[in-house]
């Protein structure tokens, strides 16, 4: 399980090109015009991550397999987009289906790229599209609202519930508040899920910056941090021509390209770490000769829920999981020095994955 992250923002604020960079593709037409994106754009990456190669290394395994991460580059809109103007429609209708959305914010001046509405404020255009999702989540609410009516009268109880939490998302949207500020209590939140509001999704502001402001930010990324951090979300600072060019060098080449820009890391590894946080994700490994390999879940994860990951039939046959915590693995050099050492430990149903875990399933088929 990875997870499905939609990439938003006003025309020409560089959501193409970050997407053709983190992808490896060419597959967005980036150009100088808006609505060039119209179908959204799906690309799989491999999540980088330095602790398989390690474990691939200690066990010999043949092959490596990475956890991967889904990105949609979703079509630009401007103001009116919940009314259907520019590509409104399918806007709304592609954002619904992804777990988060990362909002890129034009943070660099360049004449040669015309901004939609002819300034550069990236804290404006934040408004302009969460404006937008507030005003689509309210016709939503009160559509749904509408079509209870009938429920209601004949007592039924779902709708009552229903009612209830669509009344305090509206008092919420019609005070400027995205749905995601709403304190929901846990017997709720299937019902609050199954409301599909997009205002819901976690934000994570990607700050799109000339190739000189890669490395400490601008100005305007210091106004989009504070607003990030006002509303509780995350944001991080790339340069989506540097991912390009980075994208399209061989690794050795493109370690002396970043010490040249004076970056630690890609920004797509910023990215992904951010969007982890952001989704409240972690990765567990299976190791042995024949494959090393990653494999996503949430904070909190059973282990037989950890399992069922890989197939069905080991969630529903579980009966127990070998578990080294990766520190032991590497330390110990791998797993008979660890049994040896009494650092694998046989955990049963109630055991909670943690980050890091070299797993080993038992079940019955």
């Amino acid at each position: 399980m990875g997870f499905k992250m939609g990439i938003v923002g006003l025309p020409n604020v560089g959501k193409s090109t970050l997407f053709n960079a983190l992808t490896r593709t060419a597959a967005a037409q980036a150009s100088n015009f808006p609505f060039c994106t119209i179908e959204p754009n799906v690309g799989e990456v491999s999540v980088p991550d330095a602790r398989l190669d390690k474990l691939a290394a200690i066990a010999g395994s043949k092959q490596i397999i990475p956890t991967r991460m889904t990105f949609v580059d979703i079509a630009g809109l401007v103001k009116g987009a919940s009314k259907g103007e520019g590509l409104g429609n399918q806007f709304l209708a592609n954002i619904r289906e992804t777990d988060a959305i990362a909002h890129v914010l034009r943070c660099f001046a360049d004449d040669d790229i015309t901004h939609v509405e002819g300034r550069v404020d990236p804290v404006e255009d934040a408004e302009t599209i969460d404006t937008e999702l507030m005003v689509a989540d309210i016709e939503s609410c009160e559509k749904r609202l509408a079509n209870l009516q009938r429920k209601l009268k004949g007592g039924d109880k779902e709708a009552a519930d229903q009612e209830r939490l669509l009344k305090a998302a509206l008092v919420a949207l019609s005070e400027g508040k995205p749905a995601r500020t709403i304190k929901v209590a846990a017997e709720d939140m299937k019902q609050w899920r199954m409301l599909q509001l997009l205002t819901t999704k976690p934000v994570l502001y990607v700050c799109n910056v000339s190739e000189a402001d890669a490395a400490k930010g601008n100005a305007l990324t210091a106004r989009v941090a504070e607003m990030a951090a006002a509303q509780g979300n995350s944001h991080v600072i790339i340069s989506a021509r540097i991912e390009e060019e980075l994208a399209q060098l061989e690794p050795e080449d493109a370690a002396v390209f970043l010490e040249e820009m004076e970056l630690e890391e890609p920004g797509l590894d910023r990215l992904i770490k951010a969007g982890y946080a952001l989704l409240g994700l972690q990765t567990y490994f299976t190791v042995g000769p024949k494959e090393a390999r990653a494999w996503t879940i949430r904070a909190g994860t059973l282990a037989p829920q950890a399992a069922g990951v890989i197939h069905g039939d080991f969630e529903r046959g579980f009966i127990r999981a070998e578990t080294i915590a990766y520190e032991d693995y590497v330390a110990l050099e791998g797993e008979q020095k660890s049994k040896e050492a009494g650092k694998m430990r046989v955990e049963g149903k109630s055991y909670i994955v943690k980050d890091g875990d070299v797993l080993h399933f038992l079940f019955n088929a």
